[in-house]
C-alpha cells in the first residue's frame, strides 16, 4: 500500500471512530435514538411531534465501550461515581451453604420477574421521589463491604426512619412481592415496555401481587430488613433489564431533556 492510500485509510478509520462518538452518553443514563424505518422490538418507543425515538439504556459495565442496537453503536462514557464503604454482620457476607442456596433461588425468582415485558402502560418518565428522606448512597459508587470489593451500587439509597411511608413514583403493576435474604421485604413494579422499579428493605408492604397502583399510592414503609446497616429504601430502576440511575428520572421534564 502506498503512502497516499495509507493516509486515506487512517483518515477513514478516524472519521468512522469519531462519528461513533457523536452517539454517546453516561453510564446509567438513557439515550434517545432517533430513527425512521428501523424496527426495534422490545424497546420503548417515544413518538414526539412526528419523530420517533427508541430509548436505549446505557449499562454501567459498558464504560469505555459501545452498546449496539440494530447495527447502530452508542459509546458509553467513563465516569467516576466515587465509592461507598459499609460494614455489616459477617454472616451476611460470607454465607452458609444454606444461605447460598437460598440466595441463588431468590436471584432466579427476581431475574425471571425482571424479564417480564408488558405493554399495558407506557411511562412518560416523569417519576417522583418515592419518599421524604436523605440520599445516603447514590448510583454507581464502588462498593466495599467489610473492606472487601463488591458489585457497584446501581441504585439510590434513601435513608429515613422505620415506618416512613413509601409511595409509587410512577403508575404500574406490582409483579413481585416477597421476602429475600439480601433485599428483605421487597417488591417490583412494572411500568410497561421494559421499565421496572424495585424497592428493598421495607418494614411493611402495602400492595398485593398483580395490583395496579397509581403514581402517589402508598406501597410500603421504610425498614431495615435484609442486608442493611440501618433503615433506608434501596430503590432500583431497570430499563430492558439494565439498571439506570433513579436520580435522572426524578429530574423535571427528564424525557424532554434527552429527546
Amino acid at each position: 500500500m502506498n503512502k497516499f492510500k495509507l493516509i486515506a485509510c487512517i483518515l477513514l478509520v478516524s472519521f468512522a471512530y469519531a462519528s461513533d462518538f457523536k452517539l454517546s452518553g453516561d453510564p446509567g443514563e438513557i439515550f434517545a435514538l432517533r430513527f425512521d424505518k428501523e424496527r426495534f422490538n422490545d424497546y420503548m418507543i417515544i413518538d414526539r411531534d412526528g419523530n420517533k425515538f427508541v430509548l436505549v439504556p446505557l449499562p454501567f459495565n459498558k464504560q469505555g465501550s459501545f452498546v449496539e442496537i440494530n447495527g447502530i453503536k452508542i459509546f458509553v462514557n467513563e465516569k467516576n461515581f466515587g465509592e461507598s464503604r459499609i460494614n455489616v454482620d459477617s454472616s451476611m457476607v460470607t454465607l452458609s451453604k444454606e444461605n447460598q442456596e437460598r440466595t441463588k433461588k431468590e436471584s432466579e425468582i427476581i431475574n425471571k420477574a425482571l424479564k417480564k415485558f408488558s405493554r399495558i402502560h407506557k411511562s412518560d418518565l416523569n417519576f417522583k421521589m418515592p419518599l421524604n428522606g436523605i440520599i445516603s448512597s447514590r448510583y454507581g459508587k464502588k462498593r466495599f463491604i467489610n473492606g472487601l470489593p463488591r458489585s457497584p451500587h446501581l441504585a439510590l439509597d434513601i435513608a429515613a426512619p422505620s415506618g416512613t411511608e413509601i409511595f409509587a413514583p410512577e403508575s404500574g403493576t406490582v409483579i413481585l412481592v416477597g421476602n429475600f435474604f439480601y433485599s428483605g421485604n421487597y417488591l417490583i413494579i412494572d411500568h410497561g415496555f421494559g421499565l421496572l422499579s424495585s424497592y428493598s428493605h421495607l418494614s411493611k408492604v402495602n400492595v398485593n401481587l398483580d395490583e395496579y397502583v397509581d403514581q402517589g399510592k402508598k406501597i410500603g414503609e421504610v425498614g431495615a430488613t435484609g442486608r442493611v446497616t440501618g433503615p433506608h429504601l434501596h430503590w432500583s430502576i431497570y430499563l430492558n433489564k439494565t439498571r439506570i440511575n433513579p436520580e435522572s428520572l426524578i429530574v423535571e421534564n427528564y424525557l424532554d431533556s434527552i429527546l
